[in-house]
């Protein structure tokens, strides 16, 4: 890979009016990725979406400082619709701080987030309170992590169906969406497992289904891969990228592992805060 930009030419300390919609965003020229093809889906699945904005998020001078420590130091970023992204570096470089405030899990100390409409208005998602940057989380943004999350007492189609029936959805549809996309992943007969019945790829499977059942605009994945051997998290990362990038979504993915890293379209280096590197 070769390196798009550094440090000094992503305009890290530039001192931007943060903009109020994603057209007001300096974007760097680049052409957009090539389109994936969608691949064929099993009876019940849910549909790819067709179309989005170029850019579906976007960071502007976001800084977070955790005592001494300045975990993000001006980070500007812009994230495309469709593409996967892997962001790496050491421990403590504050990949997972960017990762965390870019879904609104976190909110920066000063700096502006902006996810892109899609099919929804654009939102600043830097703009919104805890309770409104939750609400968003469940209805517009995906998440898997390591150790997967899962309610061990409930079965692998109740893990699924349970964000969208707090978004509202009666549950016998709920259910019936989850187990579409368990039978999109390899899970089909698996929906009345519990987690402890399942393996360790066959969990984040279902962790991966669960993020993608209400169709979000952007899926982050914090090391979704660490706990497994490099034979399943091949089979992991496989089911991300199809359940994301060919259906038009965008994948972040936060990762020590050169092998997943290397499946994604783009590498984020991050290192004190900072993108030190930001390659295709």
């Amino acid at each position: 890979m070769t390196q798009r930009r550094s440090d000094s030419s992503s305009g890290q300390t530039r001192a931007d009016v943060p903009p109020t919609k994603l057209e007001d965003m300096d974007h760097s020229p680049a052409s957009p990725p090539d389109p994936a093809p969608a691949p064929l889906a099993p009876a019940g699945a849910p549909t790819a979406l067709a179309s989005g904005p170029r850019v579906a998020l976007a960071a502007r001078g976001l800084t977070k400082v955790y005592g001494p420590v300045r975990a993000l130091d001006g980070v500007n970023l812009d994230l495309r619709t469709g593409e996967s992204v892997a962001i790496m570096g050491p421990s403590g470089s504050g990949k997972t701080t960017l990762l965390h405030t870019l879904s609104g899990i976190t909110a920066p100390d000063s700096g502006t987030v902006l996810l892109g409409g899609g099919r929804h208005p654009d939102v600043e998602v830097t703009g919104l309170d805890e309770e409104r940057r939750a609400a968003l989380r469940r209805e517009r943004l995906g998440f898997v992590f390591q150790e997967g999350l899962l309610l061990p007492e409930l079965t692998a189609v109740e893990n699924v169906a349970m964000p969208l029936m707090l978004n509202g959805v009666p549950r016998p549809e709920a259910e019936r969406r989850g187990a579409g996309w368990l039978a999109s992943l390899g899970l089909a007969g698996m929906e009345a497992r519990r987690p402890g019945e399942l393996s360790g790829g066959q969990r984040q499977r279902v962790a991966i289904a669960r993020a993608q059942a209400g169709e979000p605009d952007v899926v982050f994945a914090d090391e979704p891969t660490g706990a497994l051997d490099s034979d399943t998290s091949a089979t992991v990362m496989d089911a991300l990228i199809d359940s994301t990038v060919s259906r038009g979504r965008t994948l972040v993915v936060v990762t020590h592992d050169d092998a997943v890293a290397a499946r994604c379209a783009r590498l984020i280096r991050v290192r004190d805060g900072r993108i030190e590197e930001d390659a295709r």
